[in-house]
């Protein structure tokens, strides 16, 4: 079994680095990105720190699959846009991209001509995800920006039906969906996706919690 993680910035991967190296984790370059990998009970795990954004989080999920990872996760942190409280953490179960914008040429806000607009998490995954203590559903919206505005984030709630808001979940989704490769999002809520986000966002960032990794570890430990 080929497991290969995604995660996007530095403070997001350094956790998950500390718990690699507990598995003596071979540290490489991949594909210009940084890399941990090893192998324990039959599973080979790859974990790249893959940038910030659709484009670097969908070349690298493309890449391990290619590699032939049977399997792909993500964990990183979401604004909270409806139900959602700062440190929660949510598996996701659907991922809509929500800064995809055909609508003058007549398409609806999120539509690809002859694509699906929204993905789902693989079912056995999700419900692995489901299992573990603390560890809530939720829908998650995807675009190119940092999300720091409360109208936007209501109009994307009441358009894309939303829970909280990322970077990278529905673009990694996309190339899982046409490889047909199992995907499975545990997302940390760090802000609330309103003026105040930046600040709420570093704050948690900075702090590099724990919390996220060790429920990867768990995850992969179950697979």
């Amino acid at each position: 079994m080929k497991i290969g993680i995604v995660i996007a910035d530095e403070f997001e991967f350094e956790p998950f680095s500390a718990f690699a190296k507990t598995k003596n984790a071979a540290e490489t370059l991949y594909h210009g990105r940084k890399s941990l990998s090893w192998t324990e009970n039959g599973k080979t795990v790859t974990a790249v720190q893959c940038g910030i954004g659709k484009v670097n989080a969908a070349a690298a999920a493309a890449f391990l699959i290619a590699d032939g990872a049977s399997y792909l996760l993500n964990a990183g942190l979401s604004g909270a846009i409806h139900g959602l409280h700062r440190g929660q953490i949510v598996a996701g179960e659907t991922f809509r991209e929500c800064d995809f914008d055909l609508t003058p040429i007549g398409r609806a806000l999120g539509e690809k001509p002859d694509e699906p607009s929204c993905f789902a998490a693989d079912a056995e995954l999700l419900a692995l995800a489901l299992s573990l203590p603390g560890v809530t559903g939720a829908h998650l919206g995807t675009g190119d920006l940092f999300l720091a505005d409360k109208a936007k984030g209501a109009f994307f709630r009441k358009t894309f039906g939303i829970d909280a808001f990322d970077m990278e979940t529905a673009a990694i989704a996309s190339v899982c969906h046409f490889s047909g490769v199992p995907f499975m999002s545990l997302r940390q809520i760090s802000d609330d996706a309103d003026d105040a986000a930046t600040v709420d966002y570093q704050g948690m960032n900075e702090q590099k919690k724990a919390d996220l990794t060790a429920l990867l570890a768990a995850v992969i430990e179950k697979m």
